[in-house]
């Protein structure tokens, strides 16, 4: 589902707000005045160079469908009609393109953006080769906890309108910082008031204060603080991991949320093999993310299955990790999303464009995969089917990119492309 109809608010920093993004961007592209209200009106944007539709049966025939010299047409919330901009139908507002390419928005389907703090000492010790022995995830965990609602709703927003900007107009996000029953239950409540692809992560690590009882964590985030969770929340997500949580305990985390109606994802086999991807095609998980570590089974489980694997560079990028190895899945059919991971300890970029160009150039994707796999790969990551796509009845969410193809993401990569989003039918950027 995308983000709730109110854009996100940015926090009091000097970036740009989205009326000012809209007024640059509206410089670069001719607009007509509304004949109708902005949710009834219809409008053309045409002179588009290429439009990435992601269906194959437009026009080149390629997964991403792409049309050249094309138009689209929203009306409400909705694109109505996509083609060549010759065959055009009558609008009430016309946008020109000025022969620029318009993409579908982009699904980022795996972050962590509730949270307090940062942990810029631990980064620079990583990369600087100095050992560092502060607490990782629990540094996290005890800002966190100490901040206000308003803190982290500020935070929160601030990292949306910067994604925003960006060509994000989907995103998921966890809990996962708490750990307690009251934490998890706020984050989900704060992250629910801005999107409704909510995921419950109250097993993202064993609890600092229940450091010498795991077992008995497990039976709180499947007993009580799943309870005060679950209302506020779509997904159910699992860290299965050596240091985390074991095959079993992922199991049963898992299966506990199922019953109260929340779906599987799964942080599987990110520094090791192990038995997460097995499990996420076992209990029919949307999503298992990370997949840096697989056997060929795992593969062939994953390729025989509904479950995609999210791949996010930025952990990579920000670890100097060994990267997933895309090519493999993707000749074996894996179906493949790409998402940003966005979180203040091992991936801290709320750029697709970003994470589209580490694909190409260290993953092996083509910038056509990595383009698919950052929209419609992410729709399918949230099991959407109305996102992530340009055809009609499609959720009106699209870019303009300052570049008259999708593959300047890659080959222009820290260049700011995105000279105008629309989301749900209105441009916000």
């Amino acid at each position: 589902m995308t983000p709730r109809s109110t854009p996100p608010r940015p926090a009091p920093e000097p970036a740009p707000t989205a009326d000012q993004a809209t007024e640059d961007a509206m410089s670069n592209a001719t607009t007509v005045s509304p004949a109708h209200s902005a949710s009834t009106a219809s409008t053309l944007i045409t002179n588009i160079a290429a439009l990435v539709t992601n269906d194959p049966s437009l026009g080149d025939g390629s997964p991403l469908g792409l049309i050249q010299h094309a138009a689209v047409v929203i009306e409400g919330d909705r694109v109505v009609w996509t083609g060549d901009q010759s065959k055009a139908p009558a609008t009430d507002n016309r946008v020109d393109a000025g022969g620029r390419a318009v993409l579908p928005g982009f699904v980022d389907s795996h972050s962590h953006l509730v949270f307090a703090g940062d942990r810029t000492q631990e980064f620079n010790a990583r990369m600087s080769g100095r050992p560092y022995s502060a607490g990782g995830i629990r540094t996290t965990v005890a800002a966190t906890r100490a901040a206000s609602d308003e803190e982290l709703e500020r935070n929160l927003t601030h990292y949306l309108a910067e994604a925003l900007r960006q060509g994000t107009t989907t995103f998921e996000t966890k809990s996962g910082y708490g750990l307690t029953v009251e934490d998890e239950a706020r984050a989900l409540r704060i992250a629910a008031a801005h999107t409704d692809e909510v995921t419950y992560l109250g097993a993202h690590i064993v609890s600092p204060d229940h450091a010498d009882d795991p077992a008995g964590y497990v039976s709180l985030v499947t007993g009580e603080m799943l309870d005060a969770c679950a209302p506020h929340a779509r997904w159910i997500d699992v860290f299965c991991e050596k240091g985390a949580f074991d095959g079993d305990q992922a199991r049963a985390i898992l299966t506990a949320g199922k019953a109260k109606g929340l779906h599987p994802r799964i942080h599987a086999n990110q520094l090791s093999y192990g038995p997460g991807v097995q499990l996420a095609v076992e209990l029919d998980a949307a999503s298992a993310d990370h997949c840096t570590h697989l056997t060929a089974e795992d593969v062939d489980a994953l390729a025989n299955s509904r479950t995609v694997a999210t791949l996010l560079p930025g952990a990579e990028f920000s670890t100097r990790a060994e990267w997933p190895n895309a090519r493999r899945l993707l000749d074996a059919g894996v179906t493949v999303a790409l998402s940003t991971d966005c979180n203040p300890g091992s991936s801290f970029t709320s750029s697709v464009p970003f994470c589209i160009a580490l694909a190409v150039r260290d993953m092996r994707m083509t910038p056509d995969e990595a383009l698919w796999s950052a929209t419609a790969g992410g729709a399918a990551a949230l099991r959407r089917d109305d996102i992530g796509r340009l055809t009609p009845g499609a959720v009106a969410d699209l870019i303009l990119l300052d570049a008259p193809s999708h593959v300047h993401l890659a080959y222009r990569p820290g260049v700011p492309l995105v000279s105008g989003v629309w989301r749900r039918g209105e441009r916000v950027v």
